[in-house]
């Protein structure tokens, strides 16, 4: 019994993403609705990035229990995809909404979870990213897309044309096979093989003392510099 309840420990985890993800999904349609002191789209907010943490402690809580399986690989795929793919697209889609008259630019949020599907399935089936990934992970464009949506609050919605041509890049970013970018999940914490991923944190940090909930889009983009930056120089 104790063997069994070990092992789906790291599946457990990895469904309480989902759920958060779901709830993420309700809370984007209830957009400008407060509750509890806060508008939906904020809680939205929250329940992506409960989500993100619930999606980081599964692989640890795995490697931490040794309790590997190819259920558990297929469960955080799928996972991912409703909390990382759905609820951010959701969450466009009612941005874009909420300060459009042309409806059916939101319609282009669709291609969120679109690019998100082929992404996840690209990397299921792709042994070379293991350590490094090729294009955008799928957890860091949700975290785009809360920055991005708080940064519409603080500055002003910037036009159709912008909003959709940006739709269009972020999420070919992560479809984009030639882009290799470094994974931020850390196996240690030796200065040395993580200092690309503890300049991203202290870079992150920064950007949301400075511009709040906002700074998640700029670290983003950051880390996107960034793993250009080393792919130019290693090649």
């Amino acid at each position: 019994m104790l063997k069994i309840i070990k092992s789906n420990i790291p599946n457990t985890i990895t469904c309480m993403s989902l759920v958060c993800g779901c709830v993420a999904c309700i809370m984007s349609f209830n957009y400008n609705v407060m509750s509890g002191g806060l508008y939906g789209y904020q809680w939205a907010f929250i329940f992506i990035g409960i989500a993100a943490l619930f999606d980081f402690c599964d692989g640890a809580a795995a490697r931490l229990l040794h309790a590997y399986s190819n259920l558990g690989k297929e469960l955080d795929s799928l996972s991912d995809l409703v909390s990382f793919g759905v609820a951010p697209g959701m969450l466009i889609y009612n941005t874009i909404s909420a300060f459009s008259d042309c409806h059916w630019v939101a319609y282009l949020a669709i291609l969120i979870p679109v690019m998100g599907e082929l992404r996840l399935a690209r990397f299921n089936i792709d042994d070379r990213q293991t350590t490094s990934f090729l294009g955008m992970p799928i957890p860091a464009n949700a975290i785009f897309w809360i920055g991005f949506t708080a940064w519409i609050h603080r500055y002003g919605y910037p036009g159709d044309i912008v909003m959709a041509l940006l739709v269009v890049v972020v999420s070919l970013l992560m479809v984009m096979t030639r882009m290799k970018m470094f994974s931020l999940k850390f196996k240690n914490f030796d200065i040395r093989e993580n200092l690309r991923r503890y300049i991203i944190i202290i870079a992150a940090i920064f950007f949301v003392v400075m511009y709040g909930v906002a700074g998640f889009a700029y670290a983003i983009l950051f880390y996107v510099v960034l793993s250009l930056v080393r792919t130019k120089y290693s090649a």
